[in-house]
């Protein structure tokens, strides 16, 4: 009798422990992502501030592992997310749909030339780069006990060439087959962005600034960050500026009106960082800046998807000023590709805070050869900030929503959308079918 009791404590003790494990990780997913980022970076400090190499190189175990993981999944992340995105596009083909994406596209890569504008102006001068020896060597001084090797299936590039070339394959047979396959790879790979790699990121950054740390190098480097994370906010508030300047030009409207119009669309964007979230704000907003109601509900939803100007901004500014620390050759040519590049794969990107710079890693590895541990300080250093990225998106539908609206409701652009429509019409009337 007293072996049971003993048994039905123990078992108690043991149901009341997953209980709480259960509240601790619940709690630990819905904390904001910002927040456990800035929190490894704190523990991080302090660890690798105060432990011996013994605890560091033991650390250093799941930082490598995780780096491994992270190269295997990069490749398979492009495969599994451009190649539906691209094969998507039939389900909505349409004159306003490709007016859109083109405006959307040249925003986004408008974008990115003004980051490389600004930053190669301005990072050379407050940009610390004696930590090109910290960040080239790191991890080589404190080598974990255990190294395990898994090798991608696939190159970056392979992944991006055959991504796009089995999208345009099914987008243009109509492979239904093959299309829900890789719909369901996406909804794989989406998952295991939210539930692996974006909730165990904050321990491979306390590794990474426990390396830093002991190096005595981390204080150089948080300074850096900071005056780049100045910086990009100061830049995201001119883009804004000259995206409402062109609509503003080809509206014929004044664009310092239209930019105080969206402000609560920008702070709800800086709250939430989510587009989605801030579609319903976003659109009222934008119908305040004379927008039909049919614009409005058209083009917002569509460019909280497609329309990444302000992720595009921080990831190319990011990469610019982490080159620069390292004394790495920032070239015209080089940058230009790597924003061609990244404005194709980041349109695929999944609407999980953080998977933009995840899926534009893989870009940044090709172009770049951006070393697993120079990745995660491009990591940190992005979703910091991610929330400005977000805010200048959704500000910047509106712009889109402006110019759209103008085009839209030219009259030339109605005639031939009517008679296209008048078209289809009589070529798909019964009567015409019954005569054929």
């Amino acid at each position: 009798l007293s072996t049971l009791h003993f048994s039905i404590y123990y078992f108690h003790i043991f149901a009341y422990k997953i209980q709480i494990m259960r509240k601790l990780l619940k709690k630990y997913f819905h904390t904001p992502l910002i927040i456990k980022i800035i929190v490894a970076i704190a523990i991080g400090t302090f660890a690798g501030m105060f432990s011996p190499v013994s605890v560091i190189r033991f650390a250093n175990i799941f930082t490598e592992l995780f780096s491994q993981i992270l190269g295997f999944t990069i490749p398979l992340i492009i495969l599994g997310l451009v190649t539906p995105a691209i094969s998507r596009i039939s389900d909505s083909s349409g004159k306003k749909l490709i007016i859109i994406m083109i405006i959307a596209y040249g925003f986004t890569i408008l974008s990115g030339l003004f980051a490389y504008l600004f930053s190669i102006s301005l990072y050379p001068h407050v940009i610390d780069t004696s930590l090109s020896d910290t960040l080239n060597t790191l991890g080589i001084k404190y080598e974990p006990y255990i190294k395990i090797n898994i090798r991608p299936v696939m190159g970056v590039m392979t992944a991006l060439v055959a991504s796009i070339l089995i999208g345009i394959g099914i987008w243009s047979t109509k492979a239904t087959t093959l299309r829900k396959c890789f719909e369901e790879f996406e909804s794989i790979i989406s998952l295991t962005i939210k539930f692996i790699i974006i909730p165990l990121l904050p321990f491979f950054i306390i590794g990474l600034f426990m390396n830093l740390a002991a190096n005595g190098k981390v204080g150089q480097l948080l300074s850096s960050f900071l005056i780049a994370a100045i910086i990009i906010f100061v830049m995201t508030l001119f883009l804004l500026l000259i995206q409402f300047c062109i609509a503003g030009i080809i509206a014929k409207k004044a664009p310092f009106k239209m930019m105080i119009n969206m402000i609560p669309a920008y702070f709800t964007a800086l709250s939430t960082s989510s587009s989605l979230k801030t579609i319903p704000v976003t659109i009222r907003q934008t119908l305040k800046n004379g927008v039909s109601e049919d614009t409005a509900n058209f083009v917002v939803p569509l460019c909280a998807s497609i329309h990444l100007s302000g992720c595009m901004l921080m990831i190319t500014s990011c990469a610019i000023a982490l080159m620069l620390m390292q004394g790495m050759e920032v070239s015209f040519i080089s940058v230009f590709l790597f924003i061609l590049m990244l404005g194709i794969t980041m349109t695929a990107a999944p609407s999980i805070p953080g998977a933009a710079i995840i899926v534009a890693i893989g870009v940044m590895e090709f172009m770049f050869g951006f070393s697993r541990p120079q990745q995660a300080l491009m990591i940190t250093l992005y979703i910091v900030m991610d929330s400005f990225g977000t805010a200048c998106n959704v500000t910047g539908d509106g712009a889109i929503a402006v110019i759209a609206d103008k085009i839209f409701n030219c009259k030339r652009f109605r005639a031939t959308t009517t008679m296209n429509e008048q078209t289809n019409q009589q070529t798909f009337s019964p009567n015409t079918i019954h005569n054929a």
